[in-house]
């Protein structure tokens, strides 16, 4: 008889000793994952890792430091261990080298305000995706106020900590811009929704030629101006007070726009495209950065997770693949557009006007 594709998958599926090499570790992993996630972010919740930058600690010591019960402390710190943030030798805790470089709040490169965020906004959010995926509708406040930033804008420590999350989400992709990109071409930029200011920074750190800024809402002012002067920029990189729905983009050679498109409906995504393509002058460039899709969705999970937190977030944002960019680009009158990856999942897509 001839031996068929379907032959042998039927074979397959009827012979227990096929079946057996079939385990169902891998999706219970995935739908368990939220037990690393929770530990994880308790963890900098607590401050574990600032604590541990100082000196190695046992979980004694570190139960009177950081108020740990001595019921959790060996399992909740050694599941640590286990997940890779801690390493230990005999009774002594200390930090992974990545966890000492990025979650010490006393470090510049401390990104652990993106974790802050998630363990005390999105992970509850997270827990309504269910209702989410039936009604279209975000699981936060937008879902009766309207725009989730009137909730993080709401006072001032609220936005100092959602503005320094963002630099945890962008400070990676903005270092590779500031590598990635020609800016020896160039003499001015400015960061359109520039947060904080982590990528006007970077930029301004690595090519002392370039005077440039930041365009975003004027309570964020002080918040920017803090950032900038700390790195002491203040004298290259200022200020731009506005709302990118209702003023028009200020003009530069090279706009940026990061982390901002997906937030946004479809036709508020062109008709952002279509401002700054207006701001910039002949030949000037525009780029855009997100957690962009792969064009056959199959390959950039943390892209299409983020369009699901998109979701859960905002009335209409959605991540979005290269390919789609593009378009919208090209619709918006853009001469020439690319795309380049930065870092991890993150990607920049690049029109030339």
């Amino acid at each position: 008889m001839k031996h068929t594709p379907h032959a042998s998958r039927a074979t397959t599926i009827n012979n227990p000793t096929q079946v057996d090499e079939l385990t169902p570790a891998r999706l219970l992993q995935l739908g368990m994952g939220f037990w690393g996630a929770k530990t994880m972010l308790s963890a900098v919740e607590l401050g574990v890792f600032t604590h541990l930058a100082r000196g190695g600690r046992t979980a004694r010591e570190l139960e009177a430091v950081i108020g740990l019960h001595p019921r959790s402390s060996r399992d909740f710190l050694d599941a640590l261990v286990a997940l890779g943030a801690l390493g230990r030798e005999g009774d002594t805790y200390r930090n992974a080298p990545d966890a000492d470089l990025f979650l010490d709040k006393a470090k510049p490169s401390y990104v652990g305000g993106l974790l802050e965020m998630m363990n005390s906004r999105l992970y509850a959010h997270w827990g309504l995706l269910t209702e989410a995926l039936r009604t279209g509708e975000p699981q936060n406040a937008a879902k009766h106020e309207g725009s989730p930033f009137d909730e993080l804008y709401r006072d001032e420590a609220s936005l100092r900590n959602f503005l320094h999350a963002m630099t945890g989400v962008s400070l990676g992709a903005a270092k590779a811009i500031a590598q990635k990109f020609p800016w020896h071409n160039y003499r001015t930029f400015i960061d359109i929704g520039a947060a904080q200011g982590a990528c006007p920074v970077q930029i301004a750190l690595a090519h002392p030629h370039l005077r440039g800024g930041g365009f975003d809402l004027p309570l964020v002012a002080p918040v920017f101006d803090d950032y900038v002067a700390s790195h002491g920029l203040q004298d290259r990189l200022r200020f731009y007070p506005g709302d990118f729905f209702k003023d028009p983009c200020p003009t530069a050679d090279v706009l940026v726009m990061g982390h901002i498109l997906h937030d946004w409906d479809l036709a508020e995504k062109k008709a952002l495209l279509a401002k700054c393509y207006d701001a910039l002058p002949a030949d000037g460039c525009l780029i855009v950065y997100d957690a962009i899709i792969d064009d056959e969705r199959k390959e950039n999970a943390f892209g299409l997770l983020m369009s699901l937190n998109m979701l859960l977030e905002t009335p209409g944002g959605f991540d979005y693949t290269g390919a789609e960019c593009r378009e919208w680009m090209r619709e918006a009158g853009f001469r020439e557009t690319r795309v380049e990856p930065l870092l991890g999942p993150d990607s920049m897509v690049i029109g030339i006007k």
